[in-house]
């Protein structure tokens, strides 16, 4: 296990190195923030003091070495914006974003399983065809139409539910909901599919004969065998619960960190903008790596594959 484990990490360690690079390039595409932070009639030498302030002044390697330098240390620099340290506004805005995220992906999870089931247990049936619908919809519907259509039905036809916010239980319903709507649609589809192939395996045959009841075959023998290709596409769709928060949470004003993302890209703060990307890789990395963990557990082929 710890050789597998060891192995998943350094070749997840590569597209951490990328991503280390990339955002410090991806940065400095969106503009000089010289020009943003200083009028337009601002003189030469206040241009040229206010780069070497910030370190613009430098050649690009030589702020990509100080920038480096810096992450070995764990210092990101202070925002352009607040002054406030980088790492420290990506640390207090992540905590917003993982709670929507776990929500989000628990609900996602208890809902497909429960679809999921139902529709295995009846194949073909009509309530099959009708849960497959629903879910091959939900899996087509991009998370920002489903966003605006919210707002407009929910929030300004009817007034039922805030905009914006976190502020009470309400504030969370359009936010989960368009969030959950993708990862439900696609786990229902693979949940039901595991749970077709299950239930017709040869255990679940011998459990009937020997007067298991369905609760018990579903519960205990299908489910359970069909919980690893489940754990597999929740592992993704978690990874991408993190990264497609950052639209939600610019639609919703969720103070996370994918509107932190948003706002240093305006705000051309380049200390913030890679200080929330890397925080958001990192916690990507060890995410995959405690759900590989998990699939190895639940099944050691995949344990003994990677070791070969």
């Amino acid at each position: 296990m710890l050789t597998f484990l060891r192995r998943r990490m350094f070749t997840s360690l590569i597209p951490l190195i990328i991503v280390l690079f990339g955002v410090f390039f991806m940065a400095r595409l969106t503009g000089d923030p010289t020009n943003l932070y200083l009028p337009v009639s601002a003189t030469p030498d206040q241009r040229a003091e206010f780069a070497a302030a910030n370190g613009l002044d430098k050649p690009i390697w030589q702020q990509m070495t100080d920038y480096l330098a810096g992450v070995l240390h764990l210092d990101f620099g202070e925002s352009l914006k607040t002054g406030q340290e980088a790492a420290g506004m990506a640390l207090r805005a992540f905590p917003a974003t993982l709670q929507l995220a776990f929500v989000t992906l628990v609900l996602s999870i208890l809902g497909s399983i429960i679809i999921g089931c139902w529709a295995a247990y009846r194949p073909n049936s009509l309530a099959d065809r009708f849960s497959s619908l629903l879910s091959m919809t939900a899996a087509s519907v991009p998370d920002f139409w489903f966003a605006i259509t919210g707002i407009w039905i929910f929030a300004v036809v009817f007034g039922w539910l805030p905009t914006s916010g976190t502020g009470g239980m309400l504030a969370w319903v359009l936010p989960i909901a368009t969030l959950m709507i993708r990862p439900l649609g696609v786990l229902t589809q693979v949940v039901r599919g595991a749970m077709v192939s299950a239930l017709s395996a040869p255990y679940v045959k011998v459990a009937r004969s020997k007067g298991a009841g369905d609760l018990r075959i579903v519960t205990h023998h299908a489910l359970r065998n069909a919980a690893a290709p489940a754990l597999t596409v929740a592992g993704d769709l978690a990874v991408g619960l993190i990264n497609g928060a950052v639209i939600v949470e610019a639609i919703f004003g969720w103070p996370g960190i994918g509107k932190l993302m948003i706002d240093s890209i305006l705000q051309r703060d380049f200390a913030v903008l890679q200080a929330a990307v890397l925080l958001t890789a990192i916690s990507i990395f060890i995410l995959n790596i405690v759900i590989d963990a998990g699939l190895a557990l639940l099944d050691p082929r995949v344990r003994d594959k990677a070791t070969v």
